[in-house]
C-alpha cells in the first residue's frame, strides 16, 4: 500500500484532503496520468500541462499515461504526445488493451485464437501476449474480446461476439465506459457497446479497465512504481481505481468532475488530493486544519454542515474553498453520500 505526503494511507477512506509538505513530484516516484481531461482534450493539449510535465520529468519523477482506451496502440498515443509537445515513448503508455490482453493470456494457452470487436490496439496487445486475433466466430476462438472500435465498428461485429458468446467461449471487456470525449461532445463508449452483447446473450464479461484491479496491476508491472500517484479527472474511473489499487490520487479541475460531484463522492471515490490542473503536481498541498464542531479551515476559507446544506465563509484561492467544502461534505457524509446543499457554496467560489 502507498502512503500519502502526509503520512495517511491511500484507502480512500479519508474524510479530508490531505496535504503535503512536499511537492507531489517529489514525494511521488511516478504519476499515472489519465489522458482525456488530464493532459489533453479534444486532441489539444489542456492548459499547463506540457509545462508541468516537462518540470515534473525533468525533476526526476517518471511519468505513464494509462487510458482505458483499447483503439489506439500506445505507438500512436506516444507519437500524439510527443506531437503536443510532451516527449513520449510507446512504453510510457498503458492502455486497457495491454489490460485485457494479460488477463486472457493466463486463462487460455499460448497460440489460442481470440474474436475482436475493436480496433488495432486490440490486435496489438492480443499478439504482444502470443495470441492469434480473429474475425469470425466460426474460427473456433477460445475467447472474444471487445474494446472501443470507433464510430465506424459495424453492427455485425456485435452479432459475431453474441455467436461466440452464445456457445460459452470466454468473453473479455477491455473497459465498461459507457461514455467517450470526442471532438464533437460525448458519444457511446465500449461500455455500452457491451450492453448490446450482454442483452442479446445474458452473459457477463471479464472487464479489465479502470477501476478494476487488472489495470492497476499492468499499470505497476510496466511502470515498476513504488510509489504512484494516479492524477486523473474522472471519480469513478481514475479515483476509484487507485482506491481498488490502494494507491493515492490526484484530482484535477480539467475534465468532467466538478464542484458538486465531488462534494457527493463515496469513500471509494475520494482523492488524496484536489487542485486546478497538472500545476498542483509541482507543489506542496495544503492541510486542510479543524472538526465537525469548529468548521474546516483551508487558505482563507471555513466551510461546515448546516441546517440542510453546506456553508461557507471567507475568502482566498477558489481550490481552498472547495477543499474546505470536501472536508465538510465527507465528514458529514461518513461512509455514504453527501446530500447537503452545496450551491450556495460553490456559487462563491465559481464552480
Amino acid at each position: 500500500m502507498s502512503q500519502s505526503a502526509s503520512g495517511a494511507a491511500g484507502d480512500g477512506s479519508r474524510v479530508r484532503p490531505q496535504g503535503s509538505e512536499r511537492a507531489l513530484s517529489e514525494a511521488y516516484d511516478t504519476a499515472l496520468l489519465d489522458l482525456d481531461g488530464v493532459v489533453y482534450a479534444g486532441g489539444h493539449a489542456i492548459a499547463h500541462a506540457v509545462d508541468s510535465l516537462a518540470e515534473a520529468r525533468e525533476g526526476g519523477m517518471g511519468l505513464a499515461y494509462v487510458t482505458n482506451n483499447a483503439l489506439r496502440t500506445p505507438d500512436t498515443v506516444a507519437e500524439h504526445l510527443t506531437e503536443l509537445g510532451i516527449p513520449t515513448e510507446a512504453g510510457d503508455v498503458i492502455t486497457s488493451a495491454q489490460a485485457v490482453a494479460r488477463l486472457i493470456s493466463e486463462q487460455v494457452p499460448e497460440g489460442s485464437r481470440v474474436l475482436v470487436i475493436g480496433g488495432e490496439g486490440l490486435r496489438v496487445a492480443l499478439r504482444e501476449r502470443g495470441l492469434v486475433p480473429v474475425e469470425s466466430a466460426d474460427d473456433d476462438p477460445a475467447a472474444v474480446v471487445q474494446g472501443f472500435g470507433g464510430p465506424d465498428l459495424a453492427w455485425g461485429r456485435f452479432a459475431e461476439a453474441s455467436y461466440a458468446v452464445a456457445r460459452g467461449v470466454p468473453w473479455f471487456a477491455s473497459n465498461t465506459d459507457l461514455t467517450i470525449p470526442s471532438g464533437r461532445g460525448i458519444a457511446p463508449g465500449n461500455g455500452a457497446a457491451v450492453e448490446v452483447v450482454r442483452i442479446a446473450t445474458g452473459a457477463e464479461p471479464q472487464v479489465a479497465g479502470k477501476p478494476l484491479p487488472p489495470m492497476h496491476r499492468e499499470t505497476i508491472l510496466r511502470t515498476g512504481a513504488k510509489r504512484p500517484l494516479v492524477v486523473g479527472d474522472r471519480l469513478d474511473t481514475d479515483i476509484e481505481g487507485a482506491f481498488n489499487g490502494e494507491v493515492d490520487s490526484l484530482l484535477v479541475l480539467t475534465g468532467v468532475t466538478d464542484g458538486a460531484q465531488l462534494l457527493a463522492a463515496p469513500p471509494q471515490h475520494r482523492p488524496t488530493y484536489v487542485d486546478v490542473d497538472l500545476r498542483g503536481m509541482l507543489t506542496g498541498q495544503p492541510e486542510v486544519t479543524g472538526e465537525a464542531g469548529e468548521g474546516f479551515r483551508c487558505g482563507g476559507w471555513t466551510a461546515a454542515a448546516g441546517d440542510g446544506r453546506l456553508e461557507l465563509e471567507g475568502e482566498g484561492e477558489a481550490i481552498d474553498g472547495l477543499r474546505a467544502l470536501c472536508a465538510a461534505a465527507w465528514t458529514a457524509a461518513g461512509d455514504g453520500v453527501c446530500e447537503l446543499d452545496s450551491a450556495k457554496a460553490l456559487a462563491r467560489l465559481g464552480l
